[in-house]
């Protein structure tokens, strides 16, 4: 493939189950991890889905003028970096913020010493962490699917130097 191309599985234009607000969310193709109960079990072969360009996703972001921001799912966000910074760069300038979704843990995305992966961390605003468990399962937690998984407020916690949670469970608690 070329740089500005990434294989997805699809897309879907005006997604509220992916984030805060209407959010233009990309189904990267392809994952290693294979959790069992996966939601999106379509997208992890590798040789799955559909080749396009950065240009022709960034088209369709413009042609919504309601989106509060764009989401990165799949299969694996982070197995295709590079043309995912092109798109959250691009987003940004147009004043849209960026979620991903990873099966990693953020401690193992770093551990890959890798410059892309890197390069989209410092990108993402809001990422949801950690693989999917189903015997961990709950249907009541805030824009993830168990309860291991962590939705990390990214610029908050490059901002203090530390790791901050948008959502919390005891924040769930109470409300409940």
């Amino acid at each position: 493939m070329e740089r500005n191309e990434i294989r997805i599985a699809g897309t879907v234009d005006d997604s509220i189950v992916d984030g805060e607000g209407i959010r233009y969310t990309i189904f990267v193709q392809g994952c290693p991890r294979r959790c069992p109960g996966c939601h999106n079990p379509e997208t992890q072969c590798f040789e799955g889905g559909r080749v396009t360009t950065v240009e022709e996703i960034l088209a369709e972001i413009g042609g919504n003028p309601l989106l509060a921001g764009v989401t990165f799912s799949g299969g694996e966000p982070f197995m295709q970096p590079a043309p995912l910074v092109e798109i959250a760069r691009a987003c940004h300038s147009r004043g849209l913020n960026v979620w991903s979704y990873t099966g990693f843990t953020l401690q193992e995305l770093h551990a890959r010493h890798d410059t892309a992966v890197e390069a989209l961390l410092s990108e993402v605003d809001v990422l949801v962490d950690g693989e999917y468990r189903e015997k961990e399962r709950d249907l009541t937690l805030m824009f993830r699917g168990s309860r291991n998984q962590r939705v990390i407020d990214m610029k908050a916690s490059r901002k203090q130097k530390r790791l901050v949670l948008l959502y919390q469970e005891e924040e769930r608690e109470q409300s409940a």
